[in-house]
């Protein structure tokens, strides 16, 4: 009998039970469904119409200094407009400028440590410095030829500090005279600056203009035994007032503007001394006393009336010394870097000279310059126990941007930095700061 298959019936294969070898029909690829807002679609009229907003250019000086951000870009704007020597004369420091680099370094150093979770709705940047309130905590710093860098010079920075209702300093090597300054700006708080000249007559001469003119704080400097060696200055044949020579005619050629303004104006000179034809360290090595000793300082005591501060502090030791002399205050500087180079760095000084005035239960102001180019950096100032700052190039770069409103933007931009930078740490107010907001790291 022959066996047949039923055709409905076959063979398993040999390796049944097991998935290889087995053809699996496969699934249909689901069909990709995109969002409505990802299917291309030619565009509308109406979806194009709002994104057609084209600004008619503007040129205007307040719109090329609203545009600066930072006082970086300030800075940009100030090397563009002015010729190579005034600029190099602000921009420039001591030798190498290491002083310089490292005093910016400085504040780059740091890690700020913010707390969550506070109200700061509102921001409040005023302190109060030598007896009388700021609204913000940073003043102008003297500078000397202010008007060779631009010539509002310093007509502009002490209107724009009154407006902003912080100090302005004006130098012995101002170019506007005390009396003008106090003119110009009858309402700000003015400060006034002295070298001590080896005639004592024409130094106490200056502190009584300074005084008759409203001044409420002296402000003497005591670093420039002898003019640091300001190498851009060299190299730029850098006098007092510019020389016109070929070279300086041609850097003109693309500086206009600065030109212009400068020999329409009034001739540039020394608003507090006698008209004076030469470099700017001949000028200091043959006018200031390398002699000064505290016993000068005692005389300064006794002689002005208002508020005494000490410029030019570079130790713990004389801080201290200084204060038990009677300065009402001091200012932790290295003259911006333009004396000694490799100079210590005022930021940081600043936490063993706060800690040793303390200790001393000393109630002197402690402020600080060098350095600065932000409101960040003034803040971890004031964090590390700084009572005010000075600012000195970052004026003059908004000055030579744009004259006085050029310092209102520089103004501008360090008080929304700050505002910023404290909203961020979780402080309301600047007495509110101190050093746990800011770690130094190690380099």
């Amino acid at each position: 009998m022959t066996d047949t298959l039923d055709p409905k019936i076959t063979a398993e294969p040999a390796n049944a039970g097991s998935d290889q070898n087995v053809s699996r029909p496969q699934q249909p690829t689901p069909a990709v469904v995109l969002p409505p807002a990802l299917k291309r679609r030619v565009p509308k009229v109406s979806d194009l119409a709002p994104l057609m907003q084209f600004k008619k250019p503007e040129f205007s000086k307040t719109a090329r200094l609203k545009r600066a951000s930072t006082i970086w870009e300030l800075r940009d704007m100030a090397k563009r407009r002015t010729p190579q020597a005034p600029f190099d004369y602000t921009d420039g420091a001591a030798e190498e400028e290491i002083t310089l680099r490292r005093a910016r370094q400085a504040f780059q150093d740091i890690e700020f440590r913010p707390g969550i979770l506070r109200d700061v709705s509102a921001i409040d940047l005023r302190t109060d410095i030598l007896g009388k309130e700021s609204r913000l905590p940073f003043g102008i710093a003297p500078t000397g030829f202010t008007r060779m860098m631009q010539s509002e010079g310093e007509y502009a920075g002490s209107q724009a500090a009154e407006a902003a209702g912080i100090p302005y300093t004006l130098s012995t090597m101002g170019t506007a005279s005390i009396e003008d300054v106090a003119t110009a700006a009858p309402n700000g708080r003015n400060w006034f600056q002295l070298y001590l000249w080896t005639d004592r007559a024409r130094s106490l001469e200056l502190i009584e203009r300074a005084a008759k003119a409203g001044n409420d704080t002296l402000m003497v400097t005591v670093d420039t035994a002898v003019a640091g060696a300001r190498l851009r200055d060299v190299r730029n044949g850098m006098t007092i007032p510019p020389a016109l020579t070929i070279k300086t005619v041609l850097d003109a050629s693309y500086r206009p503007a600065w030109w212009f303004n400068f020999l329409t104006h009034e001739p540039l000179t020394f608003a507090s001394l006698s008209r004076y034809t030469g470099t700017v360290a001949d000028l200091i090595n043959s006018m200031f006393d390398p002699t000064l000793t505290y016993e000068d300082l005692d005389w300064l005591r006794e002689t002005w009336k208002g508020k005494l501060v000490v410029k030019g502090i570079q130790t713990v030791e004389d801080a201290r010394k200084v204060v038990d002399h009677g300065a009402d205050g001091i200012i932790l500087s290295n003259h911006g870097g333009r004396q000694l180079d490799r100079a210590p760095i005022p930021f940081h000084l600043l936490p063993e000279v706060t800690s040793a005035l303390q200790a001393d239960n000393s109630k002197a102001a402690v402020m600080l310059d060098t350095g600065i180019m932000s409101g960040a950096d003034i803040v971890a100032a004031l964090a590390l126990g700084a009572d005010f700052a000075l600012i000195g190039r970052a004026y003059l770069y908004g000055l030579m941007a744009g004259g006085r409103e050029g310092v209102d933007r520089t103004i501008q931009i360090l008080e929304k930095d700050m505002t910023r930078t404290m909203a961020l740490l979780g402080v309301s107010k600047v007495a509110d700061l101190n050093p746990d907001h800011v770690r130094l790291l190690q380099r």
